[in-house]
C-alpha cells in the first residue's frame, strides 16, 4: 500500500469532521444571536472578518502556488527526486510564499501610513 493511499481515509475523515464542525458552530452562533444571549463584548468573536484583510487571499494564493511548483518540479524530474526532497521543497516553497506575502504586505501598510 503506497503512503498517499493511506492518506485518503485520513483526509476524508479530517474533512468531513470540519465541516460538521464549522456548520455546528454556524449553528449555535446563529441561535445565540437570535435569542439574544450574546452580548456586545463577544459580538466580535462571532463576526465575519474576511473582508478585513484583503491580502489574506495573495497569502494563501502564494502558499497554494508555491506547493504546486514543487509538485510540478517532482512531476517533471521523477527520477532525481525523492520524496523526501519534494516534502523539503513543498516547505521550502511554501516559507518563500509567505515570505513575498509579508514583503507586499509591509509594503502596503507603509503606503497607507504614509497617504
Amino acid at each position: 500500500m503506497d503512503s498517499f493511499e493511506a492518506l485518503i481515509p485520513i483526509v476524508f475523515f479530517i474533512t468531513f469532521a470540519a465541516i460538521i464542525k464549522i456548520l455546528s458552530d454556524n449553528r449555535v452562533r446563529k441561535m445565540l444571536i437570535e435569542k439574544g444571549r450574546i452580548d456586545e463584548n463577544l459580538k466580535y468573536l462571532y463576526q465575519n472578518h474576511a473582508g478585513e484583510n484583503p491580502l489574506s487571499s495573495v497569502k494563501w494564493g502564494l502558499v497554494l502556488i508555491g506547493l504546486g511548483l514543487a509538485f510540478l518540479l517532482r512531476l517533471l524530474f521523477p527520477e532525481h527526486m525523492s520524496d523526501e526532497a519534494l516534502v523539503g521543497m513543498m516547505f521550502l516553497f511554501s516559507g518563500i510564499g509567505f515570505l513575498s506575502y509579508y514583503a507586499i504586505a509591509k509594503k502596503q501598510q507603509q503606503s497607507q501610513n504614509h497617504s
